[in-house]
C-alpha cells in the first residue's frame, strides 16, 4: 500500500511539474523547490476543537519537525467558509518526504503516544468530519518558503490564502509565467508579503495555482492590495489581452486565516 501511494504521487506530481515546465512527465523532479502539502481538517463546533489544537500542537507539528519537514504553518478561519477550520501547511523539502511522510508518522512512537486521543478516536467520536489535501509545486521563481517580517518582529499577521483557477493547463501556465516574471515582484514593492506560490499538482479545482500573503491585519491588506492595484507597470500588463484575467483565470477564491499560537509561520 505505501509503495502504490509513492508511486501515485511520484506520478501525479511529474506529470504536474512536466505541464509546468513544458516538458514530459518523465521529467526528473526539479531541484531545490519546495512542495507544499495544503491540508484543511474540517470540524464541528465543540469540544473537538481543543482537542485537534492539541492535536497539532503536541504531536503533528513537533512530529513533522522531527521527520525533516516545515516550518509547519497551523490557521484556523479569520473570515470565509467552512469555519471550524484548521488550514494545515507543510512544506517538503523532496516528493520523497511527501510520498513517505505516512509511514514515517506511522512509525513515531512519540507521535502516536502524544496523538493518541486524535489518532485512535473511535468512529462514534471522531474529532474532524474530513481532511481535504493539496499538493503544490513551488514557482521556479520563487522556490522556497519565505517567513513572514511580522514573525521575527514578534507583531500579530494574519494571511489571505489565495486560489487562481484557470480553463486550460496552458492557460495556467501563462499566469503563472506572469506571476514569475512581474506580478510577485510588485507585490514585494508594495510589502505583500508572499510565504509561497505554488502550482496545484493533486487536488481539487485544477488546474490551479494557490498562494498565502501575509499582512499586518485586515486594514493593512486592504491597503497593499489597493496600492497594488494602482501600480503604473501592473496595470500595464493587466490590460494586455494575453495577460488579463478573462483570458487566463476563470475564478478566484481566498479565505483569511489567523495564526494559532504555536505556528510556525
Amino acid at each position: 500500500m505505501t509503495f502504490s501511494r509513492r508511486r501515485f504521487v511520484q506520478s501525479a506530481a511529474a506529470a504536474g511539474a512536466g505541464s509546468l515546465l513544458g516538458t514530459s512527465a518523465d521529467a526528473e523532479q526539479p531541484a531545490g523547490r519546495d512542495y507544499y502539502e495544503l491540508r484543511a481538517y474540517h470540524l464541528r463546533r465543540g469540544p473537538h476543537e481543543a482537542q485537534m489544537n492539541d492535536y497539532f500542537k503536541n504531536a503533528l507539528v513537533p512530529a513533522l519537525r522531527r521527520l525533516g519537514a516545515g516550518p509547519v504553518g497551523v490557521f484556523t478561519v479569520l473570515v470565509g467558509p467552512d469555519s471550524p477550520t484548521f488550514h494545515v501547511l507543510i512544506p517538503h523539502p523532496s516528493m520523497d518526504s511527501v510520498a513517505t511522510l505516512p509511514e514515517r508518522l506511522a512509525a513515531d512512537a512519540d507521535y502516536l503516544k502524544a496523538g493518541a486521543a486524535v489518532i485512535d478516536a473511535p468512529a462514534a467520536e471522531a474529532p474532524y468530519e474530513r481532511i481535504e489535501s493539496t499538493l503544490l509545486l513551488a514557482f521556479a521563481g520563487y522556490p522556497r518558503l519565505a517567513l513572514p517580517p511580522q514573525l521575527a518582529a514578534g507583531k500579530g499577521r494574519v494571511f489571505e490564502l489565495r486560489r487562481y483557477e484557470s480553463h486550460s493547463e496552458k492557460a495556467s501556465a501563462t499566469k503563472i509565467g506572469v506571476f514569475n516574471q512581474w506580478e510577485a515582484a510588485i507585490f514585494a514593492r508594495h510589502n505583500m508579503h508572499a510565504v509561497f506560490y505554488g502550482q496545484a499538482l493533486v487536488g481539487a479545482c485544477m488546474p490551479n495555482l494557490t498562494y498565502l500573503l501575509a499582512f499586518d491585519d485586515l486594514r493593512d491588506r486592504d491597503a497593499r492590495w489597493g496600492e497594488f492595484g494602482s501600480d503604473p507597470e501592473w496595470r500595464a500588463i493587466a490590460a494586455k489581452p494575453e495577460y488579463a484575467d478573462p483570458a487566463i483565470v476563470s475564478n478566484i477564491s481566498n479565505v483569511f486565516l489567523r495564526p494559532t499560537a504555536y505556528s510556525q509561520i
